[in-house]
C-alpha cells in the first residue's frame, strides 16, 4: 500500500466532500470515467455503485483503476489515485455504506437516489499510485 503525502489528505476526508472522477478498464481496453462519491477508510478508498451499471462490471477483484479527486476551493490542486481493488462486497455492508456516503454528501440519512430492487456494491481499492498538483 502507498503512502498518501499529508498534503492531499483533506481532499479525502469527510468535511471537503470532493468528488472523485473514477476510471475504469472496459472490456474492449477503452477507458471509462463516472464521477463518483468515496470515501477513506484503514488506508483504502471505498465507492459504491449498484449492480448492473457499467463501472460495477468493469470492477472486479484485481482489476486496475483510478481516481482523479479535485479540490472543490481549488480547481487546479488535484490528487490523483492509481490502484487495484481489492475487496468487493454486496451485502448489507454495502447497502449501509451509500447511506453513510449520502451523509457526508448531502447531509441525509438514506440514500434518496435508492431504486427498489438495487443491490449495491462497495469496491475498496488499495492505492499504489499517488501524483498531484498542490
Amino acid at each position: 500500500m502507498t503512502k498518501i503525502p499529508d498534503i492531499f489528505m483533506d481532499l479525502l476526508q469527510d468535511e471537503k466532500k470532493a468528488y472523485a472522477h473514477l476510471a475504469t478498464i472496459m472490456p474492449d481496453g477503452s477507458p471509462q470515467n463516472t464521477p463518483v462519491w468515496f470515501d477513506y477508510t484503514d488506508g483504502k478508498i471505498r465507492v459504491n455503485s449498484a449492480r448492473g451499471r457499467t463501472k460495477v462490471k468493469n470492477m472486479k477483484e484485481g482489476a486496475k483503476v483510478a481516481l482523479s479527486i479535485m479540490d472543490p476551493d481549488d480547481p487546479d490542486r488535484y490528487v490523483q489515485l492509481r490502484g487495484t481493488v481489492t475487496r468487493v462486497t454486496d451485502d448489507a455492508t454495502a447497502a449501509a455504506h451509500i447511506d453513510s456516503l449520502a451523509h457526508k454528501y448531502l447531509g441525509v440519512d438514506k440514500n434518496p437516489y435508492a431504486k427498489a430492487g438495487d443491490v449495491r456494491v462497495m469496491f475498496e481499492i488499495t492505492v499504489t499510485s499517488v501524483q498531484g498538483m498542490n
